[in-house]
């Protein structure tokens, strides 16, 4: 089965440092240990079908689950590390460029060769996270993610991707939008 690597993105990701990196896999080790031990098959889901993958993560301490304690920038942090890893994983889109307020993304994504500041060619990227719930809520939120991207001021193609945390999946989508 395969694995989605979240702990070294900014070996492969121009756009991830490894200081975000690091914050990205402490949030995403505190929001899998909410529900789970490691590792886990999830189910990546996207209009290519990917089916299930593998997270591993490492057991978080008491101090590092403290400092994590406010929910939600957590989920989002940790369904940052899963989401580029997945679509890294589906899509061999890598990070390249954070994405400016106001674009409807978070992170901008080309194929590994193109240079990393070509952004006209780049697809964008949404990410959310669900730390509680089922499947219904991670689709819903995946609806509002696509919905707040085509509402950027960019007409570059988009995707947006959701992690569900409790109920073990991971949603891809492409965002139709319309020039």
């Amino acid at each position: 089965m395969p694995r989605l690597e979240i702990k070294a993105l900014s070996k492969r990701h121009h756009a991830i440092t490894p200081s975000i990196a690091a914050d990205f896999y402490e949030a995403a080790c505190v929001c899998l240990h909410r529900h789970h031990t490691s590792p886990q098959t999830f189910d990546l889901t996207d209009e290519r079908a990917v089916g299930p993958v593998e997270i591993e993560w490492d057991a978080p301490g008491a101090r590092i689950i403290a400092a994590r304690a406010s929910e939600r920038p957590t989920t989002e942090a940790g369904a940052s590390a899963i989401t580029i890893a997945a679509v890294e994983h589906a899509r061999g889109l890598f990070a390249t460029a954070r994405a400016e307020v106001g674009s409807g993304v978070d992170y901008y994504l080309l194929p590994d060769g193109v240079p990393f500041d070509d952004l006209e060619k780049a697809v964008r990227l949404e990410i959310s996270g669900v730390s509680n719930g089922a499947a219904g809520r991670v689709r819903q939120r995946l609806r509002e993610k696509v919905q707040q991207a085509l509402r950027g001021d960019s007409n570059l193609p988009a995707l947006a991707g959701v992690v569900g945390f409790e109920a073990k999946l991971v949603l891809l989508q492409e965002v139709e939008v319309v020039l």
